[in-house]
């Protein structure tokens, strides 16, 4: 998945609309624009962002684009690159501008930053929970509504991998499809049948499903809210089952918490989807910080 400009740029617009508006009237009651002294011109300011923790960064460039969009002379300079850790403290980067687009801009930038930074931060400790075991950590498509390309991307900067974007570049076939279809059985078929050279990904959540899931070869089986045990027994029976020309890879769902992700790792599993990564991240401690004004 490559993060489109285009899209960017309209969720910024969107996100400086919902909290602009009419206009900021604090900054604007606050430095006259244009200033009464002509020959004094424009307030400019100097920021900084700095860490109030320590974090893995990310959505550098979708703070950067909330002044750009404010003030196409606005310069932000990152300091540091998204994916690093970053120590509390530190600086993450400096912007120079207008100063009412600085007042203007903080709040919206910084949401992007807290959060994007939040699921990276929150996707590393999961990541290095499971570090030595061939297991990819893997998001869901529980994102914030019209954030998901942004919050996929966090999930990248933290170490992890990105499941499916949405309903349309994957088949994972869930229990409402199982009902809809009445059984797995014939939702593998008709999946086969209505959309033939796409890989088939089912969710089983007893070992009745699996061993029906076994005997279509689908390409990725999802364990869903198994225990240790269960899914150590469901990991040999697939493996079992299956040669290396038709192997099925496994995957871990539901429950997972950075408590048991280890053990979970420990049984086998090729992927772990982990949904706290996006819909339950806390927004980490970044601010802004005005350091210089004057005029221009």
């Amino acid at each position: 998945m490559k993060l489109s400009r285009n899209k960017i740029q309209n969720i910024i617009k969107t996100a400086l609309l919902e909290d602009i508006g009419t206009g900021d009237l604090t900054t604007n009651a606050i430095i006259p624009s244009p200033h009464p002294s002509p020959a004094r011109g424009e307030v400019v300011g100097a920021a900084v962002i700095i860490a109030k923790e320590n974090l893995i960064v990310s959505g550098l460039f979708a703070a950067k684009e909330v002044f750009m969009q404010l003030d196409k002379k606005a310069v932000f300079k990152p300091l540091v690159k998204d994916g690093e850790k970053i120590k509390k403290g530190q600086c993450i980067a400096e912007i120079k501008g207008s100063l009412k687009t600085l007042l203007t801009g903080e709040r919206v930038a910084l949401n992007f930053l807290q959060r994007l930074s939040g699921i990276a931060t929150l996707t590393h400790q999961f990541a290095a929970k499971v570090k030595g075991y061939d297991v990819k950590i893997l998001d869901t498509r529980k994102t914030t509504p019209g954030l998901r390309i942004l919050e996929k991307y966090a999930v990248r900067c933290g170490g992890g991998f990105n499941h499916r974007f949405g309903l349309y570049d994957a088949i994972l076939i869930k229990d409402n499809h199982i009902a809809a279809a009445h059984g797995i059985k014939n939702a593998i078929a008709l999946a086969r049948k209505n959309a033939p050279n796409k890989k088939i990904e089912v969710e089983v959540k007893n070992f009745k499903e699996l061993k029906e899931a076994v005997e279509c070869r689908v390409d990725i089986i999802m364990l869903d809210n198994m225990t240790i045990s269960q899914m150590k027994k469901a990991v040999s029976l697939i493996l079992a089952t299956c040669n290396l020309q038709l192997a099925t890879l496994i995957e871990a769902s539901g429950g997972v918490n950075l408590k048991n992700v280890r053990e979970i790792a420990k049984t086998g599993v090729d992927f772990i989807s982990v949904g706290a990564l996006t819909h339950s991240a806390r927004a980490v401690d970044i601010s802004m910080e005005i350091i210089k004004t004057g005029y221009r």
